[in-house]
């Protein structure tokens, strides 16, 4: 019996694969645990219709995140912290020092999304990537200036 898996079966496959099991199984476990639904051209045709809707989501998604990786490449941010001898910082620069920089700058960014190998702890000018969607990452350029 050909079903329509509704949920991710570690044995079977995921969600929304239309796989092919035996009579029993569907009957007796698979559809009425709602973990299944069968291939008829009904559900098939809606389960096409839903994957269309899911992936027009996921492309406005990602333009809406290269529009804002443009906006965040064209800015550049200005951090002043106080600095010693061979203009290293008292502390460093962190991504929520950023984060805080880019709200000021009216752009909304979670700084789980800024990735930074390490704390920057010396002046400079430094080129920050920013993972805004699993496909899109802006660099922004991070100038690091003595107070």
């Amino acid at each position: 019996m050909k079903v329509i898996l509704t949920e991710d079966i570690s044995q079977l496959g995921s969600a929304g694969d239309i796989i092919t099991v035996k009579d029993g199984y569907a009957r007796n476990f698979l559809v009425p645990n709602n973990k299944a639904v069968r291939a008829s051209t009904q559900n098939v045709k809606s389960l096409e219709h839903q994957k269309r809707q899911v992936q027009e989501k996921l492309n406005k998604i990602k333009k809406e995140g290269m529009g804002l990786a443009e906006k965040i490449e064209s800015i550049s941010c200005t951090i002043t912290k106080t600095a010693g001898e061979e203009d290293k910082l008292f502390g460093s620069v962190t991504t929520a020092d950023i984060q805080n920089n880019l709200k000021n700058e009216g752009i909304e960014i979670d700084k789980k999304k800024i990735i930074l190998s390490e704390p920057i702890k010396k002046l400079g000018i430094y080129s920050v990537p920013v993972k805004i969607h699993p496909e899109v990452t802006a660099s922004l350029k991070v100038w690091v200036v003595k107070e």
